[in-house]
């Protein structure tokens, strides 16, 4: 299907629903167990690409991983550390976590190991994290293009210091932290300027004191590990807060209540804090012990919002902001132009194209309210470039979404479950 024509809705959304289980839980989960020490059961396991990626890349380094994508579940045979097989070629597609996360942990093999993707993963940076390795004793080379993939990993005595650049992206700290622990002695990191993205390094130390590994941390700036091996366990993985924000988004355009199920503010993802970004818009937040419910006020104020810490949910705000009583500023979000694609670039090229004036700074944008201009969506192979526009398709005619299987990469039957809540 070449693109998908949203049908706008009658009235309010009213309904409620459980997203699948996070991708970013779910791949650092997948890592974690693989360096436990025996058999891991993962619950709530989310079955996309980015996932299947990562799964398939295991396998192919010597590890037994068997998965139920009906159960949402997976085992994960751990090997304490080590790494099964010597050498391997790994194909990431265009799974950031995947090729970061596994990099590192790469470097506690023998090697080669070549880690590669598609067109635009050879334009996402992973220098830092090569450097940082190296730094640890390990040999990484760009082999095509300096500071991009595709990577060629051989392993040596790893462990030491490193710093590590905080102002890219956070998943290379992430992918740091967790093999830091199969080290051969022990480990310290220095994050060099201000760190993006914190939640997920919380969500990462988090999951490692789960498993029964110990970090030492200086807040953000440092973090020392000492030589442990994670403890297989159980683990239930949360549904995923990102792809929640769009059902909240939903209530608050259409001014609609939806309950996600599943999720509170105590959530290990950064993301549920989108909801007091909708709250400062003008919703209504509730919260009991294992939901959240947005209602959606009648208008919608425009905002001014640092969005670093939650900015995979900066083009679902966007997507709100149509619908506001004045201009919303998102700002300190230039990390994101290194995603999936130019995040920043893409959310105002395509809300030209509907008609809503944009404004493009270097570290966000500007987004004034106006006539929505139907149109068809370029989605840049982006699954959240598709699934945030889609919104504004719940209010406005003619607005068609080009590749919708983009959404493939982290939530494969998003297109049937807003239908399902937009009629429930």
């Amino acid at each position: 299907m070449d693109s998908i024509e949203i049908q706008p809705v009658t009235g309010p959304i009213v309904g409620s629903i459980c997203p699948p289980g996070s991708k970013s839980i779910t791949n650092r989960a997948f890592v974690i167990a693989a360096l436990a020490n025996g058999e891991t059961r993962l619950k709530g396991v989310l079955d996309s690409e980015d996932t299947r990626v990562m799964i398939e890349s295991l396998r192919r380094l010597g590890f037994k991983v068997e998965a139920d994508s009906a159960a949402c579940t997976a085992t994960v045979v751990g090997q304490s550390g080590q790494l099964p097989i010597d050498t391997a070629d790994l194909f990431l597609e265009n799974s950031g976590t995947s090729i970061r996360f596994l990099t590192a942990l790469c470097a506690l093999g023998t090697g080669p190991y070549t880690l590669d993707g598609i067109a635009r993963m050879r334009e996402r940076p992973i220098g830092d994290l090569a450097t940082a390795l190296n730094q640890l004793g390990a040999n990484i080379e760009c082999t095509a293009n300096a500071g991009f993939p595709p990577v060629t990993v051989s392993g040596g005595s790893v462990g030491g210091s490193t710093q590590v650049a905080g102002n890219m992206s956070s998943q290379f700290l992430s992918a740091l932290l967790m093999m830091a622990p199969a080290c051969e002695s022990d480990v310290t990191i220095q994050v060099e300027g201000e760190l993006v993205s914190k939640p997920y390094v919380r969500m990462t130390l988090s999951m490692m004191r789960a498993f029964g590994v110990s970090v030492t941390a200086d807040g953000t700036a440092a973090f020392t590990t000492k030589p442990q091996t994670y403890g297989a366990r159980e683990y239930l993985i949360e549904p995923d807060a990102s792809a929640a924000s769009y059902f909240f988004a939903a209530a608050a355009i259409t001014g609609g209540k939806v309950t996600v199920k599943g999720l509170t503010r105590q959530a290990m993802q950064g993301d549920v804090l989108f909801v007091d970004a909708l709250a400062s818009m003008g919703c209504t937040v509730e919260e009991t012990a294992d939901s959240i419910t947005v209602t959606g006020p009648d208008k919608l104020t425009g905002i001014e919002l640092d969005m670093n810490a939650i900015s995979d949910t900066a083009q679902t705000l966007a997507a709100v902001a149509v619908f506001a009583n004045g201009p919303t500023t998102i700002r300190n979000v230039e990390h994101m132009r290194h995603k999936e694609t130019d995040r920043v670039d893409a959310v105002a090229t395509e809300l030209n194209r509907l008609g809503i004036r944009t404004e493009v700074f270097a570290d966000g944008l500007q987004i004034v309210p106006g006539p929505v201009t139907p149109a068809i969506v370029q989605t840049y192979n982006d699954h959240r470039m598709a699934m945030s526009f889609s919104l504004i398709g719940l209010r406005n005619p003619g607005i068609r979404i080009a590749n919708p299987k983009c959404t493939g990469k982290t939530y494969p039957n998003y297109f049937q479950d807003l239908s399902s809540l937009c009629h429930s």
